[in-house]
Protein backbone atom coordinates (compact mmCIF):
# COMPACT_ATOMS: atom_id res chain seq x y z
CA UNK A 1 0.00 0.00 0.00
CA UNK A 2 1.58 3.29 -1.09
CA UNK A 3 2.05 6.19 1.31
CA UNK A 4 -0.50 9.01 1.01
CA UNK A 5 0.59 11.86 -1.20
CA UNK A 6 1.73 15.00 0.53
CA UNK A 7 -0.68 17.88 0.01
CA UNK A 8 0.05 21.57 0.54
CA UNK A 9 -1.10 23.30 3.67
CA UNK A 10 -4.18 25.52 3.23
CA UNK A 11 -3.18 29.08 2.39
CA UNK A 12 -3.83 31.96 4.80
CA UNK A 13 -7.28 33.40 4.05
CA UNK A 14 -5.86 36.90 3.49
CA UNK A 15 -2.07 37.06 3.67
CA UNK A 16 0.43 35.92 1.07
CA UNK A 17 4.04 35.04 1.64
CA UNK A 18 4.93 36.94 -1.52
CA UNK A 19 2.94 40.04 -2.49
CA UNK A 20 1.26 40.17 -5.88
CA UNK A 21 2.49 42.78 -8.36
CA UNK A 22 -0.71 44.81 -7.87
CA UNK A 23 0.17 45.21 -4.19
CA UNK A 24 3.36 47.11 -4.93
CA UNK A 25 3.25 50.68 -6.26
CA UNK A 26 5.44 51.49 -9.20
CA UNK A 27 8.99 52.11 -7.90
CA UNK A 28 10.13 55.72 -7.95
CA UNK A 29 13.38 54.73 -9.63
CA UNK A 30 11.35 53.61 -12.63
CA UNK A 31 9.28 56.81 -12.74
CA UNK A 32 9.90 59.65 -10.25
CA UNK A 33 6.43 61.13 -10.96
CA UNK A 34 4.55 57.88 -10.46
CA UNK A 35 3.85 58.46 -6.73
CA UNK A 36 2.24 61.84 -7.37
CA UNK A 37 0.07 60.46 -10.16
CA UNK A 38 -0.92 57.45 -8.02
CA UNK A 39 -2.00 59.72 -5.13
CA UNK A 40 -4.14 61.74 -7.55
CA UNK A 41 -5.87 58.53 -8.68
CA UNK A 42 -6.48 57.27 -5.13
CA UNK A 43 -7.91 60.65 -4.07
CA UNK A 44 -10.22 60.94 -7.07
CA UNK A 45 -13.98 60.62 -6.28
CA UNK A 46 -14.28 58.11 -9.12
CA UNK A 47 -12.07 55.69 -7.18
CA UNK A 48 -14.32 55.60 -4.11
CA UNK A 49 -16.52 52.56 -3.78
CA UNK A 50 -20.11 53.57 -4.42
CA UNK A 51 -21.42 52.77 -0.93
CA UNK A 52 -18.66 54.92 0.62
CA UNK A 53 -19.04 57.86 -1.76
CA UNK A 54 -21.29 60.28 0.12
CA UNK A 55 -21.19 62.86 -2.66
CA UNK A 56 -22.41 60.25 -5.15
CA UNK A 57 -25.17 59.05 -2.82
CA UNK A 58 -26.46 62.61 -2.47
CA UNK A 59 -27.06 63.05 -6.20
CA UNK A 60 -30.62 63.38 -7.44
CA UNK A 61 -30.25 60.19 -9.47
CA UNK A 62 -29.59 58.14 -6.31
CA UNK A 63 -32.66 59.37 -4.41
CA UNK A 64 -34.33 56.00 -4.85
CA UNK A 65 -31.41 54.28 -3.13
CA UNK A 66 -31.48 56.79 -0.28
CA UNK A 67 -35.19 56.21 0.21
CA UNK A 68 -34.57 52.48 0.48
CA UNK A 69 -31.75 52.97 2.96
CA UNK A 70 -33.81 55.44 5.00
CA UNK A 71 -36.49 52.79 5.32
CA UNK A 72 -34.31 49.72 5.71
CA UNK A 73 -31.99 50.84 8.51
CA UNK A 74 -34.84 51.66 10.89
CA UNK A 75 -36.85 48.60 9.86
CA UNK A 76 -33.93 46.27 10.52
CA UNK A 77 -33.26 47.69 13.99
CA UNK A 78 -36.94 47.81 14.98
CA UNK A 79 -37.29 44.15 14.04
CA UNK A 80 -34.12 43.26 15.94
CA UNK A 81 -35.57 44.85 19.08
CA UNK A 82 -38.87 43.04 18.68
CA UNK A 83 -40.93 46.17 18.05
CA UNK A 84 -44.31 44.98 16.73
CA UNK A 85 -46.77 47.35 18.42
CA UNK A 86 -46.36 51.08 18.92
CA UNK A 87 -48.45 53.79 20.55
CA UNK A 88 -47.64 56.93 18.57
CA UNK A 89 -47.78 60.22 20.48
CA UNK A 90 -47.73 63.66 18.86
CA UNK A 91 -48.00 67.12 20.36
CA UNK A 92 -46.51 70.56 20.60
CA UNK A 93 -42.75 70.95 21.05
CA UNK A 94 -43.39 74.25 22.86
CA UNK A 95 -45.41 72.65 25.68
CA UNK A 96 -42.80 72.39 28.43
CA UNK A 97 -42.98 70.75 31.83
CA UNK A 98 -44.83 72.97 34.33
CA UNK A 99 -41.79 74.12 36.33
CA UNK A 100 -39.96 75.24 33.17
CA UNK A 101 -43.08 76.92 31.77
CA UNK A 102 -43.57 78.76 35.06
CA UNK A 103 -39.98 80.03 35.09
CA UNK A 104 -40.38 81.36 31.56
CA UNK A 105 -43.67 83.08 32.39
CA UNK A 106 -42.28 84.65 35.57
CA UNK A 107 -39.25 86.01 33.70
CA UNK A 108 -41.55 87.61 31.13
CA UNK A 109 -43.83 88.99 33.86
CA UNK A 110 -40.85 90.71 35.44
CA UNK A 111 -39.65 92.06 32.09
CA UNK A 112 -43.14 93.28 31.13
CA UNK A 113 -43.59 95.01 34.49
CA UNK A 114 -40.34 96.90 33.91
CA UNK A 115 -41.35 97.82 30.33
CA UNK A 116 -45.14 98.42 30.37
CA UNK A 117 -45.09 100.23 27.02
CA UNK A 118 -43.46 97.34 25.14
CA UNK A 119 -46.32 95.83 23.12
CA UNK A 120 -44.20 93.02 21.69
CA UNK A 121 -43.13 91.98 25.18
CA UNK A 122 -46.72 92.05 26.36
CA UNK A 123 -47.70 89.77 23.47
CA UNK A 124 -44.93 87.33 24.36
CA UNK A 125 -46.15 87.30 27.94
CA UNK A 126 -49.71 86.46 26.84
CA UNK A 127 -48.43 83.53 24.78
CA UNK A 128 -46.24 82.40 27.67
CA UNK A 129 -49.24 82.42 30.02
CA UNK A 130 -51.19 80.27 27.56
CA UNK A 131 -48.32 77.82 27.30
CA UNK A 132 -48.08 77.71 31.10
CA UNK A 133 -51.75 76.76 31.21
CA UNK A 134 -51.13 74.02 28.63
CA UNK A 135 -48.12 72.66 30.53
CA UNK A 136 -50.54 70.36 32.34
CA UNK A 137 -50.59 68.30 29.15
CA UNK A 138 -46.89 67.56 29.69
CA UNK A 139 -47.84 65.78 32.88
CA UNK A 140 -50.69 63.95 31.13
CA UNK A 141 -48.38 62.74 28.35
CA UNK A 142 -45.75 61.70 30.89
CA UNK A 143 -48.29 59.72 32.90
CA UNK A 144 -49.64 58.12 29.74
CA UNK A 145 -46.14 57.03 28.73
CA UNK A 146 -45.71 55.51 32.18
CA UNK A 147 -48.98 53.56 31.86
CA UNK A 148 -47.91 52.13 28.50
CA UNK A 149 -44.47 51.27 29.85
CA UNK A 150 -45.92 49.62 32.96
CA UNK A 151 -48.26 47.49 30.84
CA UNK A 152 -45.26 45.76 29.29
CA UNK A 153 -44.48 44.13 32.63
CA UNK A 154 -47.77 42.25 32.43
CA UNK A 155 -47.51 41.36 28.74
CA UNK A 156 -43.78 41.03 27.92
CA UNK A 157 -44.45 38.96 24.79
CA UNK A 158 -46.69 41.62 23.22
CA UNK A 159 -45.04 44.84 24.30
CA UNK A 160 -46.43 48.21 23.26
CA UNK A 161 -43.69 50.77 22.69
CA UNK A 162 -44.19 54.50 23.08
CA UNK A 163 -43.11 56.05 19.76
CA UNK A 164 -42.72 59.79 19.24
CA UNK A 165 -40.88 62.15 16.94
CA UNK A 166 -38.11 62.16 19.53
CA UNK A 167 -38.25 65.91 20.09
CA UNK A 168 -39.02 68.12 23.09
CA UNK A 169 -42.37 69.07 24.63
CA UNK A 170 -45.13 66.49 24.54
CA UNK A 171 -42.88 63.98 22.75
CA UNK A 172 -40.30 64.27 25.51
CA UNK A 173 -43.00 63.80 28.14
CA UNK A 174 -44.32 60.57 26.60
CA UNK A 175 -40.84 59.11 26.12
CA UNK A 176 -39.96 60.18 29.65
CA UNK A 177 -42.93 58.43 31.20
CA UNK A 178 -42.08 55.15 29.49
CA UNK A 179 -38.41 55.56 30.42
CA UNK A 180 -39.30 56.08 34.10
CA UNK A 181 -41.30 52.83 33.92
CA UNK A 182 -38.16 51.04 32.74
CA UNK A 183 -39.48 50.46 29.23
CA UNK A 184 -37.68 50.91 25.94
CA UNK A 185 -39.00 53.91 24.06
CA UNK A 186 -38.69 55.03 20.44
CA UNK A 187 -37.92 58.39 18.81
CA UNK A 188 -38.05 59.12 15.08
CA UNK A 189 -36.09 62.31 14.47
CA UNK A 190 -35.84 64.03 11.10
CA UNK A 191 -32.92 65.88 9.54
CA UNK A 192 -33.61 69.63 9.51
CA UNK A 193 -31.59 72.56 8.12
CA UNK A 194 -30.83 73.72 11.67
CA UNK A 195 -29.19 71.80 14.49
CA UNK A 196 -31.52 69.86 16.76
CA UNK A 197 -31.28 67.31 19.53
CA UNK A 198 -33.43 64.30 20.41
CA UNK A 199 -34.88 64.29 23.90
CA UNK A 200 -32.77 62.32 26.40
CA UNK A 201 -35.47 59.77 27.27
CA UNK A 202 -35.40 57.81 24.02
CA UNK A 203 -33.63 54.45 24.13
CA UNK A 204 -30.31 55.11 22.31
CA UNK A 205 -30.63 51.98 20.14
CA UNK A 206 -34.16 53.04 19.15
CA UNK A 207 -33.51 56.68 18.28
CA UNK A 208 -33.43 57.20 14.51
CA UNK A 209 -32.78 60.20 12.31
CA UNK A 210 -34.49 60.14 8.93
CA UNK A 211 -33.63 62.15 5.85
CA UNK A 212 -37.09 61.87 4.28
CA UNK A 213 -40.33 62.83 5.99
CA UNK A 214 -42.07 60.16 3.91
CA UNK A 215 -40.02 57.34 5.43
CA UNK A 216 -40.48 58.75 8.91
CA UNK A 217 -44.25 58.89 8.41
CA UNK A 218 -44.24 55.33 7.11
CA UNK A 219 -42.47 54.04 10.20
CA UNK A 220 -44.85 55.95 12.48
CA UNK A 221 -47.80 54.04 11.07
CA UNK A 222 -46.40 50.61 10.15
CA UNK A 223 -46.61 49.41 13.75
CA UNK A 224 -49.12 51.90 15.15
CA UNK A 225 -51.80 50.42 17.39
CA UNK A 226 -53.02 53.86 18.46
CA UNK A 227 -52.35 57.52 17.70
CA UNK A 228 -52.55 60.12 20.45
CA UNK A 229 -52.60 63.79 19.46
CA UNK A 230 -52.05 66.40 22.14
CA UNK A 231 -52.41 70.11 21.41
CA UNK A 232 -49.81 71.01 18.83
CA UNK A 233 -48.96 72.92 15.70
CA UNK A 234 -48.32 72.17 12.05
CA UNK A 235 -46.43 68.93 12.63
CA UNK A 236 -49.13 67.54 14.90
CA UNK A 237 -51.87 68.50 12.44
CA UNK A 238 -49.91 66.96 9.59
CA UNK A 239 -49.58 63.58 11.26
CA UNK A 240 -53.13 63.61 12.66
CA UNK A 241 -54.91 64.39 9.40
CA UNK A 242 -52.73 62.07 7.37
CA UNK A 243 -53.67 59.24 9.73
CA UNK A 244 -57.37 60.17 9.66
CA UNK A 245 -57.29 60.23 5.86
CA UNK A 246 -55.65 56.81 5.65
CA UNK A 247 -58.18 55.34 8.09
CA UNK A 248 -61.12 57.13 6.44
CA UNK A 249 -60.21 55.61 3.08
CA UNK A 250 -59.29 52.28 4.73
CA UNK A 251 -55.88 52.54 3.13
CA UNK A 252 -54.60 51.44 6.51
CA UNK A 253 -56.30 49.24 9.07
CA UNK A 254 -58.23 51.47 11.49
CA UNK A 255 -56.53 52.30 14.79
CA UNK A 256 -57.85 54.29 17.75
CA UNK A 257 -57.18 58.01 17.40
CA UNK A 258 -57.43 60.07 20.59
CA UNK A 259 -57.42 63.88 20.69
CA UNK A 260 -56.27 65.07 24.09
CA UNK A 261 -57.71 68.39 25.23
CA UNK A 262 -61.23 68.71 23.81
CA UNK A 263 -61.43 72.47 24.36
CA UNK A 264 -58.29 72.99 22.27
CA UNK A 265 -59.26 70.67 19.45
CA UNK A 266 -62.85 71.91 19.12
CA UNK A 267 -61.60 75.46 18.74
CA UNK A 268 -58.66 74.54 16.48
CA UNK A 269 -60.78 72.39 14.14
CA UNK A 270 -64.54 72.63 13.76
CA UNK A 271 -65.25 69.01 12.86
CA UNK A 272 -69.02 69.54 13.15
CA UNK A 273 -68.86 72.39 10.62
CA UNK A 274 -66.91 70.26 8.16
CA UNK A 275 -69.51 67.49 8.44
CA UNK A 276 -72.44 69.92 8.16
CA UNK A 277 -70.87 71.31 5.00
CA UNK A 278 -70.91 67.79 3.58
CA UNK A 279 -67.13 67.61 3.20
CA UNK A 280 -66.84 64.60 5.49
CA UNK A 281 -69.49 62.08 6.51
CA UNK A 282 -70.99 61.93 9.97
CA UNK A 283 -69.35 58.52 10.47
CA UNK A 284 -65.95 60.14 9.90
CA UNK A 285 -66.36 61.91 13.24
CA UNK A 286 -66.35 58.44 14.80
CA UNK A 287 -62.75 57.89 13.70
CA UNK A 288 -61.53 59.70 16.83
CA UNK A 289 -62.61 60.72 20.29
CA UNK A 290 -61.55 63.19 22.97
CA UNK A 291 -59.87 62.55 26.33
CA UNK A 292 -58.40 64.62 29.12
CA UNK A 293 -56.42 62.31 31.39
CA UNK A 294 -53.83 59.59 30.89
CA UNK A 295 -56.16 57.01 32.41
CA UNK A 296 -58.95 57.99 30.00
CA UNK A 297 -56.62 57.67 27.02
CA UNK A 298 -55.24 54.28 28.01
CA UNK A 299 -58.61 52.85 29.07
CA UNK A 300 -60.22 54.03 25.82
CA UNK A 301 -57.50 52.43 23.70
CA UNK A 302 -57.85 49.09 25.48
CA UNK A 303 -61.64 49.11 25.19
CA UNK A 304 -61.43 50.02 21.48
CA UNK A 305 -59.13 47.07 20.80
CA UNK A 306 -61.35 44.75 22.85
CA UNK A 307 -64.35 45.76 20.72
CA UNK A 308 -62.30 45.35 17.57
CA UNK A 309 -61.36 41.80 18.60
CA UNK A 310 -65.03 41.00 19.19
CA UNK A 311 -65.86 42.28 15.71
CA UNK A 312 -63.10 40.13 14.24
CA UNK A 313 -64.57 37.10 16.01
CA UNK A 314 -68.00 37.82 14.57
CA UNK A 315 -69.61 38.80 17.88
CA UNK A 316 -72.47 41.32 17.75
Amino acid sequence: MSAPKEIPRPPHPRKRREPLPVQIPKPLEEDPESRRRLEAILESPSYREADEDVDFLRHGETRGLRLQLDYLKAERLLERHGVRHAVVVFGGTRIREPAAALRQAQALRTAAAANPADAALAARLRVSERLLEKSRYYDVAREFGRLVGESNKNFPDSRWFVMTGGGPGIMEAANRGAWVAGAETIGLNIRLPHEQFPNPYVTPELCFRFHYFAMRKLHFLLRARALIAFPGGFGTFDELFETLTLVQTRTMTPVPVVLVGESYWRRAVDFDFIAEEGLIDVEDKELFWFAETAAEIWDGIRRWHAMNEERSEGKP
